[in-house]
């Protein structure tokens, strides 16, 4: 077995294992990319005060996301096409989240569906939503999650048009793929990838065919993607959204103080600060820089959680120390999944979790859970002289 001291081995890993086509899904964003680079490497602005001569003994990462307890508060991040990167891998990342104690998300455009995810495994999920036109396909979607016991709903705010991803559009990748000479080439050569793929009857998107007005088969699926995201969206299409969800709801998406702000009053539990991994608005603000202003804008009324660029246990900290209350991987966790299975999904959590707990102790902190801003030297104008937040319209 090769020796995973980082993310970036799985990284490496994964690219040879999987098809070019998802291996671009995975490792691209949209248009330019700036957004996309500069969610991880603005991190690097951000330096930990190192403390000594501190009692770094019995260190707890324990702590809780939206009020359930998790062993470090790192989530896995809702991710489409993740049972495309390693056969059956929704179920089998699952099968990881839970082992180790943190929260698993699952896609609408999972490749396993909601109750694949339920059938094989013992512990309440998270379920992903994205703002869909179809009262009767969302409604039917919330009725499947508390059916297999989902223990929190994550609606998707931003993404009601699909940010240009040159790479996918050259790749052919779309919902579902179009498979061209080229990209069916490269699949014959991930000989082990193509032996688990036929081994499954889990290939297309299970949380929709079969399950959506129309779409009975793959083919029908592209006409329903193209017309079912609801450009029309606002905060109360969002409550009616709340109504059909009776759980804990978390909002994925804010990248402004005023959203923030507004999240507030649609009954949300915690906001996700996230720009969908830079694959949508590219040349926006990164996560990490408008992390800061949000939670000073919403205070304790509201749970604040992280997402985007996150490649390290150490970027986990850094977030944490800007007030995030728990924070999501995505690309980190599919590196491992796509490189070794089940097996690549512990070993990212591992090494986020023995980075985050070391990091923590050499800040002079045993208990995760008082780790606050003195821990950081943050440059003057990391998060503030950007004109940030206009007058209230």
């Amino acid at each position: 077995m090769p020796v995973i001291t980082e993310i970036e081995d799985l990284r490496r890993i994964y690219r040879r294992r999987v098809p070019k086509m998802f291996y671009d899904y995975t490792e691209s964003g949209s248009w330019s990319e700036q957004t996309f680079r500069e969610n991880s490497s603005d991190f690097d602005d951000l330096y930990f005060r190192q403390r000594v001569a501190v009692d770094m003994a019995d260190r707890s990462l324990n702590s809780q996301m939206i009020g359930q307890d998790v062993s470090m508060p790192v989530a896995l991040a809702p991710v489409g096409l993740t049972g495309m990167q390693h056969w059956d891998g929704e179920i089998k990342a699952a099968k990881a989240a839970e082992k180790f104690g943190v929260p698993y998300s699952l896609s609408t455009m999972s490749i396993c569906s909601i109750e694949d995810v339920a059938a094989n495994t013992s512990k309440p999920f998270w379920m992903q939503v994205y703002t869909l036109k179809d009262d009767d396909f969302m409604q039917r979607l919330f009725d499947r999650a508390k059916e297999a016991k989902c223990s929190a709903a994550i609606i998707t705010v931003d993404l009601q048009l699909l940010g240009q991803r040159h790479r996918d559009l050259k790749n052919g990748l779309s919902a579902p793929p179009k498979l061209t000479p080229k990209s069916v080439a490269n699949m014959m050569t991930k000989v082990q990838w193509g032996m688990g793929m036929l081994s499954t009857k889990r290939r297309f998107f299970g949380n929709i065919v079969g399950h959506a007005k129309g779409v009975s088969d793959p083919s029908s699926l592209s006409t329903w993607t193209a017309q079912a995201f609801d450009q029309s969206l606002d905060w109360d299409r969002i409550r009616e959204f709340r109504k059909m969800w009776d759980g804990p709801l978390i909002i994925k998406g804010i990248m402004d103080p005023r959203d923030a702000r507004k999240a507030l009053n649609v009954g949300a539990d915690a906001i996700v600060v996230s720009n969908h991994g830079g694959r949508q608005l590219d040349g926006a603000l990164s996560a990490i820089r408008a992390l800061e202003p949000i939670v000073e804008a919403v205070g304790d009324k509201i749970e604040v959680h992280f997402d985007s660029g996150i490649r390290s246990g150490q970027d986990v900290l850094k977030a944490l120390a800007l007030g995030a209350k728990g924070t999501y991987i995505g690309r980190a966790y599919v590196y491992g999944l796509g490189a070794m299975g089940q097996e690549g999904v512990t070993r990212s959590l591992q090494v986020i979790e023995k980075e985050l707990d070391m990091s923590m102790a050499l800040c002079g902190h045993r208990d995760i859970k008082g780790v606050d801003r003195d821990i950081l030297m943050v440059p003057k104008g990391f998060s503030d002289g950007w004109d940030q937040e206009p007058p209230a319209a």
